[in-house]
């Protein structure tokens, strides 16, 4: 993810908007005794949180696909692969 989107998703003055989830209730209790044992101050940041974590990895795995399907792109066109790995070399540092 990138660094920028990475910062913004950190910053607490987001704003945040409302919404019902129906769960089931053995759930929900579960998820009140298990969030002040893993730090959070209620069941519900304990959900964000794992919403956040899935949502930040299923993103990653679509860049990281985008990213090959560009590479692969680059390549049937007939960039050369020395051009495509200094490129790659260039972007990770």
């Amino acid at each position: 993810m990138k660094i920028e989107i990475l910062k913004q998703r950190l910053n607490s003055d987001r704003p945040m908007k409302s919404v019902t989830l129906r769960m089931p209730e053995d759930v929900v209790e579960e998820l009140k005794t298990i969030a002040p044992l893993l730090g959070f101050s209620g069941y519900q940041p304990l959900i964000r949180a794992y919403i956040g974590q899935g949502l930040r990895q299923d993103l990653e795995k679509l860049e990281q696909s985008n990213f090959l399907e560009l590479i692969d792109s680059l390549k049937r066109q007939g960039v050369a692969e020395t051009v495509i790995n200094n490129a790659l070399a260039e972007i990770t540092h």
